[in-house]
């Protein structure tokens, strides 16, 4: 199955209006805030169990007070509409 072309992910973006397209429209990515680390550590985990349900596995950068995930389809090099759908689930977290 090929990426999501930009024009394609761009209104897939539209429905996780939090997350931004990056890397020339090949990923989406969101950042997330919170009052330590500790709370970091717990959203990352919630979103590490997600993923592993989902096998769906995201990058997630965190440390003290935020966290960074960014979501793409590794197989084919760029978005597909399961990464907008995993943005949606963790948006829910």
């Amino acid at each position: 199955m090929p990426a999501l072309d930009p024009a394609e992910a761009g209104e897939l973006a539209l429905q996780v209006p939090l997350w931004t397209l990056a890397e020339g429209g090949k990923r989406i990515r969101r950042e997330f805030t919170f009052r330590n680390f500790a709370d970091a550590l717990s959203f990352v985990n919630r979103v590490g169990e997600l993923a592993e349900a989902e096998d769906h596995h995201p990058e997630i950068r965190f440390g003290w007070g935020h966290a960074e995930i960014e979501l793409w389809t590794h197989k084919i090099g760029g978005l597909h509409e399961n990464d907008f759908i995993l943005a949606a689930k963790i948006d829910q977290l």
